[in-house]
């Protein structure tokens, strides 16, 4: 789970970012999902768009592909949807987190 300082952290890192998969009629299909699992794994961070001839609301496909990829919703603005996953092996992470504070 992402806390609120970490998740302000990737929002303004997105807002730089393109959408690199773009949903459209089809919807959610398995190679929507690969595609974006294999964004997901390269870039951490990631820009999802949904086109307007797609009739699915952004916020149920933000969280099928984020539960299908392992991913957090980083945000949901309209119709542009941001993932995020850290890397699998600490030394290939490319987005260092703000460190969580600590429950006292």
């Amino acid at each position: 789970m992402l806390t609120s300082k970490q998740r302000a952290y990737l929002k303004s890192l997105a807002m730089k970012l393109d959408p690199v998969i773009n949903i459209g009629k089809d919807s959610m299909t398995p190679g929507v999902t690969d595609a974006v699992n294999e964004a997901i794994e390269a870039n951490e961070l990631i820009k999802v768009g949904v086109l307007k001839n797609c009739m699915d609301d952004p916020r149920e496909i933000a969280e099928i592909l984020a539960e299908r990829t392992r991913s957090e919703v980083v945000q949901i603005i309209g119709k542009k949807i941001v993932l995020y996953r850290p890397a699998k092996k600490k030394e290939d992470r490319k987005i260092v987190l703000p460190k969580a504070a600590k429950a006292e």
